[in-house]
């Protein structure tokens, strides 16, 4: 499944992985051994399943962590991989009732919702999603958002395994039959119903792929000429926070070029100008060379830069993760502080406690604050939302700043050069796009920097460690999408159906085995109680 993810972009194999998992978690898989029967047996069965399917997927498509450590790329992808777990045990018993797919698509919904919000404000990386953001599944972020997009791929990984589940059942009564030396009596109308089995689950499929080809996504709006300045680092790697001048340098020499481009008439004149994350590390509040550079840069284009810079709080103690509204004429006004610092990369939680025992955590010598409101501002001739680094990731960040007419992740990569992290960053901005009908502009320090149209497409994209400039006439929007309007309404419906039916389906079993105990008991059969329980599960199998 993780190949389904940039940079391998191998799409499909999504909702393949999804019916890989299901597969196993339905004892379908060669080798495996059935789930024991009874709630505990297959709850457990499955939450190892889940668990393992996890790992499977989470190490590699997280390997961009071992920048920071191996120890920190496999604890991460083990804590991720956890979240599977109680998912593959509500699948294993949602297994049990009609209608199973949709279950358990709402289960992977209620997983990413989980994961991505505890603890610490979670982390929903590679979500199912995210993996679908050029394909006939995107529009339909634009109804109801991420988690439709993920309920739908899961949807059709389980119509998938309910196909490969209906064709093995075909083939074992057919099997039975000719070992019953069973005629071929009444053949087309016998052979119909099995087919059907088959057919069904893909035709709805192929119903759920075409349908996005019905959606409209939107192209309009006012136009706007913007620039993406990606000024470079001197080099990738942790080592450049210790070159904080030269980072800054590189993005004013980068706008001194922009401007003297627009004044060569090589570019258009941009309306507006987008810095990256961390483009001055020194804090131009106090540091007044600092000042110095970034207003020379912003007279020279003329027009309002958004400046990621780090700034201390008033009493020192702290980091504060800005965007700064710079105007050419009156200097740093308006900002956003980052509401959804790194935990452990930003700031850490108990600090006190770990870092008398976790030596690497002294890097991070002051924590950053959380933002305390969203990040929409007046940027020249429009309104913008500002999201910083991973907070593209989050549902509710971005739905925040929806209301501005373009949407703007300033994010650093740098540290994460070369690896998956950055394209699988893109993808998100690809999908946000979509969902909420707005023109993403992505700056990054040193790539991968991108303009993207509000139906998802990539105006522009430029490569890693290089400076690039971006400058596009793009549309500027005000009207909203279904997924605005509804919030996160739609996830919590859709994980509620996942819940509720593994409740269900527990209950139920947990039922039958009673009643089976009862019954064996009154024939006073001693193990008639559990061989009923077996069987009862069983014929449920066969009915699945």
């Amino acid at each position: 499944m993780w190949l389904a993810f940039p940079p391998n972009d191998l799409v499909v194999l999504a909702p393949v992985g999804v019916a890989a998992l299901t597969l196993a978690l339905h004892g379908r898989v060669p080798g495996l051994r059935r789930a024991p029967d009874g709630v505990r047996g297959t709850a457990r069965t499955g939450a190892w399943l889940g668990f393992l399917g996890g790992a499977a997927f989470f190490i590699p498509v997280l390997t961009g962590i071992v920048k920071i450590g191996p120890d920190a790329w496999i604890l991460l992808s083990l804590v991720e991989a956890a979240y599977l777990a109680p998912m593959g045990a509500g699948i294993a018993l949602a297994a049990r009732l009609p209608g199973w797919p949709v279950w358990a698509a709402g289960l992977w919904v209620a997983q990413e919702a989980a994961r991505g919000r505890v603890p610490f404000g979670g982390f929903p990386w590679a979500r199912l999603a995210f993996s679908q953001t050029s394909t006939p599944l995107t529009p339909y972020a634009a109804v109801a958002g991420a988690p439709l997009v993920t309920f739908l791929t899961a949807l059709i990984g389980g119509l998938l395994a309910y196909a490969v589940l209906a064709a093995l059942r075909v083939r074992a009564r057919a099997r039975a039959a000719a070992a019953a030396g069973e005629g071929n009596g009444g053949g087309a109308r016998r052979a119909l119903a099995p087919a059907a089995s088959v057919a069904a689950p893909l035709a709805v499929a192929g119903a759920i792929v075409g349908g996005g080809a019905l959606i409209p996504t939107p192209t309009g709006g006012d136009p706007v000429t913007v620039a993406v300045v990606q000024g470079n680092v001197p080099r990738l790697g942790l080592d450049f926070q210790g070159q904080r001048r030269a980072v800054l340098d590189n993005h004013v020499e980068a706008t001194h070029e922009l401007a003297r481009r627009v004044r060569a008439g090589e570019v258009a004149r941009p309306e507006l100008v987008v810095w990256p994350e961390n483009s001055s590390d020194l804090d131009p509040y106090r540091e007044p060379d600092a000042r110095a550079a970034i207003d020379g840069a912003v007279k020279a284009i003329g027009v309002p830069v958004l400046v990621g810079a780090l700034t201390a709080t008033p009493d020192g103690e702290k980091v504060e993760n800005r965007g700064i509204v710079w105007d050419p004429r009156t200097g740093p006004g308006d900002h956003y502080v980052k509401r959804h610092p790194v935990p452990f990369g930003e700031y850490v939680p108990f600090r006190d406690v770990l870092t008398r025992f976790i030596d690497r955590l002294d890097q991070i010598p002051r924590d950053f604050v959380h933002g305390t409101r969203s990040g929409v501002m007046r940027l020249g001739p429009v309104t913008v939302g500002d999201v910083i680094c991973f907070e593209v990731a989050y549902d509710q960040e971005v739905r925040d700043v929806a209301a501005g007419q373009l949407l703007v992740v300033q994010t650093n990569n740098a540290t994460y050069g070369h690896t998956s992290l950055p394209p699988q960053q893109i993808a998100m901005s690809r999908l946000r796009a979509v969902e909420h009908g707005r023109t993403i502009l992505v700056a990054a320090t040193s790539g991968i920097s991108a303009i993207v149209a509000p139906d998802g497409r990539m105006i522009d994209r430029s490569a890693e460690f290089v400076r690039d400039l971006q400058v596009a006439t793009v549309p500027a929007r005000t009207a909203t999408t279904p997924s605005d309007r509804m919030g996160a309404a739609p996830e919590w419906a859709m994980a509620a159906l996942g819940v509720l039916a593994a409740c269900a389906a527990a209950r139920s079993m947990t039922r039958s085995a009673r009643s089976a105990r009862t019954a064996g008991a009154a024939r006073g059969t001693g193990t008639g109680g559990r061989a009923a329980d077996g069987n009862a599960v069983d014929r449920n199998d066969e009915e699945k």
